[in-house]
């Protein structure tokens, strides 16, 4: 279909792909980052089960009859699919009876609940994850540099310019949302804002309409966002939750409401990456904690660029932030998996992309470009040190930085790119 004002996303092609190999497609990820208008780019026809007219009568009409909202030129999108679960079965059931591809989109901003869901998917829907708009899909990354080139050693030297640290302030502020597009920081925040508030007031209740105490869901949120870009344990969160209610919470409630948090598609966490079985090194397992985008724990801490500029510590985690947002869209364009990397001696590498092919290339995030020097020394240390333990090294090493005017490869081998001139 034709959608006025679209702006490519970097998952158009992976949708085309996978429509010529499955029946049905489904496109998971955040209520508004784009999903609807992504899908309605290659849908030929539609049907929304939220649509509000006639009392909700779209939804009344996909639980009574769900074969029947099917009907319609392929692929044919099926908005929010997951108010009605059983519209799942009866995709599944159409896509088994046909050989067909390409027959269904499903969007949905929420994982159901499994006691509703009664099949899976398996070999019939395939499923992809979209995020918040990268830097370089929302028009604020020039797209100079390609990770995928930096990946496999081909990434060239290019003067890219000056980048300012209130303008970094400023995007991660207002963060990927599509609708902050072209707005300043104070109208942008808004809408993380609103997004929050509408998780509290609605969607915690929503998803396995069990019943939550919104002001400890509130305070996990904030104790999440003050953790941001770290490897918090839930025992920390729950200390920290404690130490600002009297009543506290138990670990098992930290533990489910994370979970929530974790289907409503709000955080992401980074995986840990281990080196394999040939490596002595062992590789802690902790997750590191992120928000699905940077803009949401400045918008439960209530930041602004100038509060931002008078904790630049604290700027830097929300930095690392956006850059792996980023990350996670541009590695999956290239079939790659986004991981960070710490042992038990003590080394770190902030993000592990993995190649296809199972090699792995090693990213440090530093905001300014003081930080570029030390960075690469640390990466290239590591990955000796890896080699020395009989692990496998780096395909590339890099550093992302904020402040950098120049793409370019240091005589040591080392890449530097800015953030803003970063595409997939």
């Amino acid at each position: 279909m034709e959608v006025k004002g679209y702006r490519l996303r970097v998952i158009d092609k992976k949708i085309s792909e996978y429509l010529s190999l499955f029946g049905a497609l489904s496109i998971e990820g955040p209520k508004w980052c784009g999903k609807t208008w992504t899908c309605l780019k290659q849908a030929k026809s539609q049907f929304f089960v939220s649509d509000p007219q006639g009392n909700f009568n779209n939804r009344r009409l996909a639980e009574m009859n769900p074969s029947l909202v099917l009907k319609g030129d392929s692929p044919r999108l099926i908005d929010e699919w997951q108010e009605v679960p059983s519209l799942w079965d009866a995709v599944r059931s159409t896509v088994d009876f046909s050989s067909t591809k390409g027959l269904f989109l499903l969007t949905g901003s929420a994982t159901v609940n499994p006691k509703k869901h009664i099949h899976s998917g398996t070999g019939r829907i395939a499923s992809l994850r979209m995020r918040p708009m990268s830097l370089f899909e929302s028009g604020d990354s020039t797209g100079d540099i390609s990770l995928k080139d930096i990946c496999f050693g081909k990434a060239g030297d290019k003067m890219t310019g000056e980048v300012e640290l209130e303008r970094l302030a400023h995007l991660i502020l207002k963060g990927g949302w599509p609708a902050t597009i072209g707005m300043n920081e104070s109208k942008g925040s808004l809408v993380a804002k609103e997004y929050v508030k509408a998780i509290l007031k609605e969607d915690i209740y929503r998803v396995d309409e069990v019943k939550r105490d919104s002001h400890k869901v509130e305070l996990l949120l904030r104790s999440l966002a003050r953790n941001e870009a770290t490897m918090a344990t839930n025992r920390k969160l729950q200390e920290d939750i404690s130490s600002v209610d009297a009543d506290g919470v138990s670990i098992d409630t930290v533990g489910d409401d994370l979970n929530l948090l974790r289907r409503l598609y709000l955080t992401e966490n980074l995986p840990p990456y281990s080196l394999g079985l040939r490596s002595s090194l062992r590789a802690k397992q902790s997750e590191k904690r992120h928000f699905v985008d940077p803009s949401l724990p400045c918008a439960i801490l209530r930041l602004t660029t100038e509060s931002l500029l008078k904790d630049l510590e604290f700027f830097g985690f929300l930095f690392e932030s956006l850059v792996e947002r980023d990350l996670f869209t541009y590695a999956e364009a290239m079939n790659g998996a986004l991981y960070h990397y710490q042992d038990y001696q003590g080394n770190e590498i902030d993000s592990v992309i993995e190649r296809e092919d199972g090699r792995w290339c090693g990213f440090e995030i530093k905001l300014g470009a003081n930080q570029i020097d030390k960075a690469a020394e640390n990466l290239l240390r590591i990955n000796e040190k890896i080699g020395e333990n009989g692990g496998q090294k780096a395909a590339t090493l890099c550093v992302i930085c904020g402040l950098s005017n120049a793409a370019y490869r240091r005589p040591d081998g080392v890449y530097v790119v800015p953030i803003t001139s970063l595409r997939e």
